[in-house]
């Protein structure tokens, strides 16, 4: 009777024991609600998973729960996870089962345990997608199981369809930048024509035919005339007062020259004089204070005569530097308009290269504005072509794609709009 009761009692506590492993290995391939399963999805590098592991005791007929392994763990660049006691395990290119399989074999090596651990891995997070190409917002996103090319565009934006809207603004813009630089073309085509009038040493500005239909030419060239004149009458005056004082002091020159003249025959005469007051002295027949009155006169009139001589020098020098400020002032004048001149054909062809750039904005926008309006084809399908680079046996593929093709974590999805192109007449 007692080897009867026995059995039944190892009977009743081995039905427990398989309830207790079954209870558990349910409890270990439970997945998070909204990810799929993962039996034959191939982990790789930024997936995050959680592990779970638990024991079953069969000496002690308990589940011991191994919370130090568990959590959660990214795949690394390297493709592998660190786990506590365990260290780096391979993960990249392995499903989720042979991860927890690799676990529950590391650990009962390690720990030398008679009862292998029973792991759980299920995925918490799959890597990312990226999107590029013609769409509202390239980048990357995270993944959502069941994706398609057409979902993971609608998280995109959508296409990046041309903007009439834009285009237009595009258009006026460079149509105002281009009236502006039209504006300031006219009226350095019309600095340009005073410049030369100066240099011309003419009383009037040459508008040339292609200026003459220009709504404001006539202020254009009232504004650069008034310049012109103001600038050649103050030419004028400077040239004009350089003139008067060569004039003055040519008659200073000439005045000084008479001068000289009269007092170099007044001289001669006092000369003879004194000769004469000398004789008489020797022969004891004049003055000697006659004779000191004759020297002073001589004295005073040969100190008269330098004074001439020096006045008339100092004259000249100024003579000559009124010349050169006259010729300075011619010279400087002719650089400057040459100078002048310089900088507007310059400033000029700045703004035709601005001008080619701005028509070609107009031209583009215009292009765009119209392509945009023929985004789908004589059939009337759209224009678009989608493509995913995937990579396989470690290396990246492109492959061909539709909007219902699934997308699996860490593919790049290509969107190309094909404008179509106009029809030759």
């Amino acid at each position: 009777m007692k080897a009867n009761g026995f059995a039944g009692r190892l009977r009743s506590f081995k039905r427990m024991n398989t309830l207790s492993i079954a209870a558990l290995a349910l409890c270990l391939s439970f997945q998070a609600p909204g990810l799929a399963a993962a039996d034959d999805y191939r982990l790789g590098v930024m997936d995050k998973i959680r592990v779970r592991v638990a024991e079953w005791q069969t000496a002690e007929g308990s589940v011991r729960d191994w919370e130090a392994v568990s959590g959660d763990y990214s795949v690394g660049a390297a493709g592998q996870i660190s786990l506590p006691f365990i260290g780096e395990l391979p993960a990249s290119g392995k499903t989720t089962s042979e991860v927890a399989d690799e676990i529950g074999k590391k650990m009962q090596q390690l720990f030398g345990l008679s009862d292998r651990p029973s792991a759980s891995v299920e995925i918490s997070q799959y890597r990312p997608v990226y999107m590029a190409g013609a769409i509202q917002s390239p980048g990357e996103y995270p993944y959502a199981p069941g994706m398609t090319v057409l979902k993971a565009l609608s998280i995109a934006g959508g296409l990046k369809r041309a903007d009439g809207q834009r285009f237009a603004r595009d258009f006026l813009q460079a149509q105002g930048d281009g009236a502006v630089l039209i504006s300031q073309r006219n009226r350095l085509l019309v600095r340009r024509q005073r410049i030369l009038a100066q240099m011309n040493e003419k009383e009037s500005i040459e508008i040339p035919e292609e200026l003459k239909s220009i709504p404001d030419i006539k202020q254009l060239v009232d504004s650069e005339a008034a310049l012109m004149h103001s600038q050649t009458a103050k030419l004028r005056v400077q040239l004009s007062s350089l003139a008067d004082l060569k004039t003055l002091l040519s008659a200073e020159i000439e005045a000084l020259g008479k001068k000289s003249e009269t007092q170099t025959r007044q001289l001669s005469m006092v000369e003879e004089d004194r000769d004469k007051v000398n004789s008489l002295s020797e022969q004891g027949l004049a003055l000697s204070s006659r004779r000191l009155a004759v020297e002073q006169q001589v004295s005073d009139l040969q100190s008269a005569l330098l004074d001439i001589d020096t006045n008339t020098l100092k004259a000249k020098q100024d003579l000559n530097k009124a010349q050169q400020d006259q010729t300075t002032t011619r010279n400087d004048w002719d650089a400057q308009l040459a100078q002048d001149l310089q900088d507007t054909e310059a400033e000029l062809d700045q703004i035709a290269l601005k001008l080619s750039t701005s028509r070609g904005l107009m031209a583009e926008s215009l292009l765009q504005s119209a392509e945009s309006a023929s985004m789908k084809n004589g059939d009337g399908e759209n224009n678009v072509a989608y493509s995913i680079v995937r990579e396989k046996d470690g290396k990246p593929a492109e492959l061909a794609a539709s909007e219902n093709t699934p997308v699996v974590p860490g593919d790049v999805i290509k969107v190309t709009v094909k404008l179509s192109q106009p029809a030759m007449r």
